[in-house]
C-alpha cells in the first residue's frame, strides 16, 4: 500500500497533467515548415542602345538607391547634341523681330487707312499695308512654331543622352559587376548585362505546405519566420500569395511571405522556419 506521501505526489501529477490538456496554448500549436528566403526581385541590367562603357559607378555588395546612376556609357556625341537643341529651344530673337515687325506693320496700316479713307491716296497701297502686315503676323507664327519645335528636339536628344547611363530601377544591393570599362556593350537577350542588383526591403520567403493546411492561410496572415543567418533571430513576415493550384504529384502548395529588411540584417539565400499560428501537426519539420 502507498504511503500518504506517495499518494500526493501522484495526485499532483494527474491534476498538473489535466491543466496542461485545458491549456489554451496546446490548442494553438504551431507548426514549423521548411522555407527559403530570397530577394523580393532580382534585376540584370543592360544597354538599351549600343554603346562604350566608359565607366561603372558602383562594386559589389554596394547599396544602391532607386534613379541612382550605377553605369555610364561615352556619350559626347549625344550631349553636344542635347545642348545644340536646347539653345534653339531658349532663342528668342527670331520672335522678336517677328513682334517688332508686326508692330511697325500695324502701325504703318493704321495710317494709310486713314489716308485712304480721305482720299489722300489709293486703295492700293492700303492694301498692300495690310498684306506687309499679314505676312508679318505669318513670321511670327512660324517662329513660335520652330521654338516649340525646337523645345520638342531638346526633348528627345535629352531622352537618347539618358538611354547612354544605367540607372538603378529600386532600393536594393549591387549583387554582381559583369561589364567593365572598355567593352562595347549592346541590347539583346543574348548579350552580356553590365549589373545584377537585387532587392532586398523587402525579403520573400518561400513556403511548401501540405495541401491538408490549404484552408488554414489566409492573406496577411502574420507568420514567425526563423533563419539560419542571424543565429537566434526571431522575425514577423506575413503571408503575401497563396497558390491557388495544388501540385497534384507532391500534394502540396506555395504560399509566399513578405519580410521587412530595412537594415539588411537579414541575408537573403538562407533557409528558415515558418511558424504558422493555429495549425496543428508538425508536417514540414
Amino acid at each position: 500500500m502507498p504511503s500518504s506521501r506517495s499518494l500526493a505526489n501522484l495526485i499532483r501529477c494527474v491534476i498538473t497533467g489535466f491543466l496542461l490538456v485545458l491549456s489554451p496554448a496546446s490548442s494553438s500549436f504551431a507548426s514549423s515548415f521548411n522555407c527559403l528566403i530570397e530577394p523580393v526581385q532580382t534585376v540584370e541590367l543592360a544597354s538599351p542602345v549600343v554603346g562604350l562603357l566608359v565607366k561603372v559607378l558602383v562594386k559589389r555588395a554596394d547599396r544602391i538607391s532607386k534613379g541612382q546612376v550605377l553605369a555610364a556609357l561615352e556619350s559626347r556625341a549625344e550631349a553636344a547634341a542635347a545642348e545644340l537643341a536646347r539653345f534653339k529651344s531658349e532663342q528668342i530673337g527670331p520672335t522678336r523681330m517677328a513682334e517688332s515687325k508686326i508692330e511697325f506693320a500695324k502701325r504703318k496700316f493704321n495710317r494709310r487707312q486713314v489716308m485712304a479713307n480721305e482720299k489722300l491716296m489709293s486703295a492700293q497701297d492700303s492694301d498692300d499695308a495690310e498684306a506687309e502686315l499679314r505676312l508679318a503676323e505669318s513670321e511670327l507664327k512660324v517662329a513660335t512654331e520652330n521654338r516649340q519645335i525646337a523645345r520638342l528636339e531638346h526633348q528627345q536628344q535629352s531622352s537618347l543622352l539618358n538611354l547612354r547611363t544605367i540607372s538603378s530601377p529600386f532600393d536594393g544591393v549591387v549583387v554582381d559587376q559583369m561589364a567593365y570599362p572598355g567593352e562595347v556593350v549592346e541590347p539583346g537577350a543574348a548579350k552580356k548585362a553590365v549589373l545584377k542588383v537585387a532587392q532586398l526591403d523587402p525579403l520573400r520567403v518561400h513556403v511548401v505546405l501540405p495541401k491538408d493546411v490549404f484552408s488554414k492561410i489566409a492573406l496577411g496572415m502574420a507568420v514567425e519566420v526563423v533563419p539560419e543567418i542571424p543565429a537566434n533571430g526571431h522575425y514577423t513576415a506575413k503571408v503575401k500569395s497563396v497558390d491557388r493550384m495544388i501540385d497534384a504529384a507532391s500534394g502540396t502548395f506555395v504560399v509566399l511571405l513578405e519580410m521587412p529588411n530595412s537594415k539588411l540584417e537579414i541575408p537573403s539565400g538562407v533557409k528558415c522556419k515558418a511558424n504558422f499560428p493555429g495549425i496543428a501537426g508538425g508536417a514540414g519539420k
